[in-house]
Formats: structure tokens, C-alpha cells, sequence
């Protein structure tokens, strides 16, 4: 299956797993279509960003299944998919209760994600490629 990256996920952030690279730039697509429409003229759907959470939730089950069909354990790297996904679910509750604002939501979500790459996911696709090799 071929991979076509647009260009939107900064190089520093590829883990050179194409179908990986190609979600990892949708979610930013995804976080730069939100902070868009939320800094612009008509207010943010919070049913968008209830699909950007979905989306990271089929992406990290997408890591899962790699790991799976390459016989990579994925125990702890699930764990943090799951802390980070009450987080950020929780984070978003707040958004709708109105007690953060949607501005902060988006930063921190973005930072999570660059970091989450960097720390989490170029690790674990090291141990993909090694099975891969």
C-alpha cells in the first residue's frame, strides 16, 4: 500500500513507518483544522474534536495491530495509549463544562502529541523496523 505524506508533520516527527507518518500527520491536520476554526469567525464544534479524540483512538488500536502482526509487545506502550486518552477525554469534559477554555485544549493536545511522538512512538518504531530488517 503506498503512504503520501502532505508535508504538515515537521520531518523531526517521522518515525519512517509510512502508514504510522501518514496518521501522525492527519491528527495534526486534524488539531491545525481545529485551532483554525476555533480561533476564526465561527465557533468550534466540539463534535470535531470529539472526532480528533475517535481518530487517535483508531490510531493507537492501528499501532496495536502493527505491533501485534510483527510480534512486538505492546503492553506498556498500550497503557500509556489509554492514560493518554482518559486525559485528554477528560481535558475535552472540561472544555464542555466550560471550565477550560477551548485555546488550551488545543495547545496542550498539540504538545502532547509531539512529545508522545518523540518519546513514545520513535522508540517503538525502532523495535517495529528491527522485526521489520
Amino acid at each position: 500500500m503506498e503512504y503520501t505524506l502532505s508535508g504538515l508533520l515537521p520531518k523531526e516527527l517521522l518515525i519512517d513507518l509510512p502508514e504510522i507518518d501518514v496518521q501522525h500527520e492527519e491528527i495534526f491536520r486534524r488539531i491545525e483544522t481545529l485551532k483554525s476554526s476555533s480561533f476564526g469567525s465561527r465557533p468550534a464544534s466540539l463534535g470535531e474534536f470529539h472526532s480528533l479524540l475517535d481518530y487517535l483512538e483508531w490510531h493507537f488500536a492501528s499501532e496495536e495491530r502493527v505491533a501485534r502482526q510483527l510480534g512486538v509487545d505492546f503492553a506498556d506502550h498500550a497503557r500509556v495509549h489509554d492514560e493518554n486518552l482518559r486525559t485528554l477525554r477528560k481535558a475535552l469534559a472540561a472544555v464542555q463544562d466550560g471550565s477550560q477554555d477551548v485555546h488550551s485544549f488545543l495547545r496542550y493536545t498539540e504538545y502532547w502529541f509531539e512529545r508522545h511522538i518523540s518519546d513514545e512512538d520513535k522508540p517503538f518504531a525502532a523495535k517495529l523496523r528491527e522485526r521489520i530488517a
